[in-house]
């Protein structure tokens, strides 16, 4: 007998884990799923979560989804079309995990659990596959589940693409400061030594500055190298990531288009969990899992709490004091009228529309901003370095 960590939720959505024997893991899963559980996963005791932190490459997994739907809709078998994608996967590590899954398939085990057996695979994915097989509609959920894909997919691409430019814009501004700090200044350090004429404040200010960029400079990247590392390792903990999402959060501007990405996020996950059949709770908390802001995360658990009790969701989720006010009429109107998942969808496509329109904003007044602090900076360093020189030449007109 091998132990195995189940994890559940009964008739009333209470999760809870569970360690204990079982000869399978299927047959644990049908034992509680046969007294009215609703089991997340199964997994064998003592099965590390380092595996879990290697996810998948989305668009890989997005490319081996379109051609597993069409196999199955084609009528192959779910473990010969494992086998036959697995074969074809370019991606070795995906390769290795099809290959598995399509033996743990072929004993018997359920296709949900052999990819939640992998790790790295989404946690929305291994549950819409839990969901379809309880349904008996696998192939209308995976579907689903594709379409959801593509959208956040294309998404993301954009606001990726938008982000491009000030980034370039940025690394020029950095590198040439940089290079006139700790090559140029230096140089005219040397002359003004040979000079040895007195200084206005400014230049004074600038070569001291770049005395110590020239002579510490490599102390100085070593230092910000290992306070970079630091904070993000303590980003990764449950105190930083809380810490670091309420920052981006407060931030004018950015702050709100970033809690729009969240929420439209969110929706959108939830409403495809709940179109595949998934009960309100447990698709509550596999959304919340699946967004990374901390804060929001954390404010969706807590109305789990609210929606156990019988309370409506945008009743829980005003109780947060985190969604935005849009979102939750709109939801209350989905509730109300018994189409909760379609209004999710709603909610997620008007605020993806409001997050590039305002990013798009936002970009054409970042970049001009950017050339012009660069500018000013650039002259305001040209000018110290320069003075000294144009004062000489007065005094020289003068005499």
């Amino acid at each position: 007998m091998t132990e195995f960590v189940i994890k559940l939720a009964d008739e009333r959505g209470r999760v809870q884990e569970q360690t204990l024997p079982a000869a399978t893991a299927d047959e644990l899963r049908s034992r509680f799923t046969q007294a009215g559980y609703y089991v997340y996963s199964v997994k064998p005791r003592g099965v590390g979560s380092a595996s879990k932190r290697k996810k998948v490459k989305l668009e890989s997994f997005l490319i081996f989804n379109q051609q597993f739907v069409t196999l199955i809709k084609a009528g192959l078998p779910i473990p010969g079309s494992l086998q036959l994608l697995g074969r074809r996967q370019k991606d070795l590590r995906l390769k290795a995990q099809l290959e598995n899954i399509a033996e743990r398939v072929k004993t018997g085990e359920s296709l949900s659990a052999a990819f939640d057996a992998q790790g790295g695979f989404p946690l929305v994915y291994t549950t819409t596959l839990l969901a379809g097989e309880r349904s008996g509609n696998l192939e209308e959920v995976l579907q689903r589940y594709l379409d959801f894909q593509r959208i956040s997919l294309t998404f993301r691409k954009k606001l990726k693409a938008s982000m491009v430019y000030p980034v370039l814009l940025v690394t020029l501004v950095l590198s040439l400061f940089i290079f006139l700090i700790t090559f140029v200044v230096p140089r005219f350090a040397t002359l003004y030594d040979q000079l040895n004429t007195p200084l206005p404040a400014i230049t004074v200010f600038l070569l001291h500055v770049g005395n110590i960029a020239q002579n510490y400079g490599i102390y100085i990247a070593v230092v910000l190298v290992i306070t970079v590392f630091l904070l993000f390792r303590w980003s990764k903990t449950d105190a930083g990531a809380l810490m670091v999402d309420r920052f981006r959060l407060a931030i004018p501007l950015f702050g709100a288009v970033w809690l729009k990405y969240q929420v439209a996020l969110f929706s959108r996950t939830l409403s495809t969990l709940l179109t595949g059949g998934l009960p309100l709770v447990p698709s509550l908390e596999t959304a919340a899992r699946s967004i990374s802001s901390r804060q929001i995360s954390n404010a969706v658990f807590n109305s789990v709490t609210s929606v156990r009790e019988g309370k409506n969701l945008s009743f829980s989720m005003e109780t947060t004091k985190v969604f935005p006010e849009l979102a939750i009429e709109m939801v209350e109107v989905g509730e109300s009228t018994g189409a909760l998942p379609a209004m999710l969808n709603s909610v997620a496509g008007f605020f993806e529309e409001d997050v590039e329109t305002s990013l798009t904003a936002a970009m054409s007044l970042i970049e001009p901003t950017i050339l012009i602090v660069m500018g000013i900076a650039v002259a305001i360093i040209l000018m110290a370095l320069y003075l000294p020189i144009l004062q000489l030449g007065a005094g020289a007109v003068n005499h």
